[in-house]
């Protein structure tokens, strides 16, 4: 078997927008200590607010984003990718490999069409 790799990722992470600020807390900490429970290491959560989605997913228009930044041995990609698609909360997920972690991100607002 291949040696495993740990790597920086980032995450981002889109979380029902029914859910109560106690559930997210909740939500984002499952995330985060299953990170954890595979040997790896947060090292910054950025929480993103409330937005609209560019597309509707499952009936849901809003959702809360997150980013997250952490390192964690490749071999354990696929094990949370399959926790991810259990947990009800997330609609959406992405994870992609990153080179640094940013001291803070700004998502660019979108014009109105008129």
């Amino acid at each position: 078997m291949p040696k495993s790799s740990k790597h920086l990722y980032e995450g981002m992470y889109i979380l029902s927008a029914t859910l109560s600020e106690d559930a997210r807390k909740k939500a984002v900490e499952k995330i985060t200590s299953s990170i954890e429970q595979h040997a790896g290491e947060m090292h910054k959560v950025f929480e993103q607010g409330r937005k609209k989605l560019a597309y509707e997913i499952g009936g849901r228009k809003e959702g809360f984003y997150y980013v997250l930044y952490f390192t964690v041995g490749s071999s354990s990609m696929p094990e949370l990718w399959r926790e991810y698609q259990l947990n009800e909360d997330l609609i959406r997920f992405m994870t992609l490999r990153a080179e640094t972690v940013p001291e803070k991100i700004e998502f660019k607002v979108l014009e109105q069409a008129e």
